[in-house]
């Protein structure tokens, strides 16, 4: 989506080889019409997968899937990383390494909002390491629901998690696709 990634060529930080800070527009200040454009193109690419409900986890992915949810016109689900006194104690789990905090998560999504009958897109902000989208995909699978496929704004392509997820045959989407961050620079994949 060259929208996109003009913005991240205008706006991104590059820091060292593995981190990209885009917290301007994408995960800590949100740019609104960004994001309906972004939800635009991923109902392009999955409005033929009939979703039903779009799964994302905590935090930076709620907003981005909030958006593209109203062009499916279906409900978002957000997996949370902390447990809760409020949260229904039946649950699926899962286990996710986030690559940017360096630590291990339990997530969770109450069995009152996934159910066989349902088609899952799962949308994130960032696919690294795939992990966050495994533990999604997890938790679809416990439930019995179709995962119809996975949005991700973007992809480290240096990194495996996009070629793990695809491997696996997980019909994967990313708006920008980097392929290369080296001495405060970045490169798209073609």
């Amino acid at each position: 989506m060259e929208l996109l990634e003009q913005r991240i060529l205008k706006d991104g930080r590059v820091i060292g080889s593995d981190i990209l800070k885009v917290d301007s527009f994408l995960n800590h200040q949100m740019d609104v019409a960004l994001f309906n454009e972004m939800g635009k193109e991923f109902y392009k690419l999955f409005a033929h997968k009939n979703i039903t409900k779009i799964l994302t986890i905590e935090a930076s992915g709620i907003g981005i899937a909030c958006i593209a949810a109203q062009y499916f016109n279906v409900p978002v689900i957000f997996a949370k990383k902390t447990e809760s006194r409020n949260l229904d104690s039946d649950a699926y789990l899962s286990e996710v390494f986030s690559f940017t905090k360096g630590k291990t998560y339990t997530i969770r999504v109450s069995k009152n909002y996934l159910n066989s009958e349902d088609t899952i897109l799962i949308i994130d902000d960032f696919l690294a390491n795939g992990k966050a989208a495994l533990g999604l995909a997890h938790i679809v699978e416990q439930s019995g629901a179709k995962l119809g496929g996975i949005g991700i704004a973007i992809e480290k392509g240096f990194q495996d998690g996009g070629k793990l997820l695809r491997e696996k045959g997980f019909d994967v989407k990313s708006l920008a696709i980097i392929s290369s961050m080296e001495d405060g620079k970045l490169s798209f994949a073609e």
